[in-house]
């Protein structure tokens, strides 16, 4: 009973007829029925709800966790003994897994520090990124990012650009198939880039990203995108579009 359920927190999907039946026969592998999803409990100090992402303090000792598939909330755990030391909700408030409780965090997708000691918190479904203090936990300020998506939200992970001063914020918005960069500083966006499909520079539930020490960007896509993409650093310049659509992978020099 201590299984989490596969398809982000959602219930136990029901075993499909002609192969085991009805729900509560073999249940596929090994022979068992579905384990039962766990309900949420924000307020626990031993185990997570459906943890999504981890991340660091600047010196190693705390690690951050976006535990938001069931829970709602972000955990600070002491990284040399393992034991959650506090969490707190959204804008820093105690966590509420009642049904319909206004101001919650809606599937905590990401987490991610900068080194200046801010933690930028993923809200997914409702279109938003929150951002807190590592020092305590403090609420400092958040961000709406494509406020009218609908179905499974717009930031689904985020990333900070490879410069000193990290200077930019990279979202990686799923449902709106593009990848947006913000003004770290304001949360302002500049602009974005990509648009839905298979191709090449195109995504489909683009839902992870990351920036190596170059400032190349890597996109990860789930579902049925099934791939990595990687978009090569190309250095600063000014912001002509709002969005950039699609950005063609180069010709090769015959």
């Amino acid at each position: 009973q201590g299984v989490s359920p596969g398809a982000r927190g959602g219930a136990a999907a029901p075993v499909a007829a002609g192969r085991g039946g009805a729900a509560g026969g073999r249940g596929g592998r090994g022979g068992r029925g579905a384990a039962p999803a766990l309900p949420p409990n924000s307020a626990s100090m031993e185990m997570f709800g459906g943890a999504m992402r981890i991340t660091f303090s600047a010196d190693g000792n705390t690690a951050y966790i976006a535990d938001g598939a069931r829970n709602r909330r972000v955990v600070e755990v002491d990284v040399n003994t393992g034991a959650i030391k506090k969490y707190w909700g959204a804008n820093g408030a105690a966590p509420s897994d009642a049904a319909g409780s206004a101001g919650q965090f809606s599937n905590v997708s990401c987490v991610e520090t900068s080194k200046d000691g801010m933690l930028y918190v993923c809200d997914q479904r409702n279109n938003r990124i929150q951002v807190f203090k590592t020092s305590d936990g403090s609420f400092v300020k958040e961000v709406k990012v494509a406020a009218s998506t609908l179905a499974e939200g717009s930031v689904w992970d985020i990333a900070l650009s490879a410069d000193a001063a990290q200077r930019f914020l990279y979202v990686a918005d799923g449902t709106n198939q593009r990848v947006r960069i913000l003004n770290r500083a304001k949360l302002e966006e500049l602009t974005a880039f990509g648009e839905g499909g298979r191709l090449p520079g195109t995504f489909y539930a683009v839902g992870s990203i990351a920036v190596d020490s170059k400032g190349n960007v890597y996109t990860g896509e789930g579902l049925e995108g099934k791939r990595i993409q990687k978009f090569i650093y190309g250095g600063i310049a000014p912001v002509t579009k709002a969005n950039q659509g699609v950005l063609w992978p180069a010709r090769a020099a015959k």
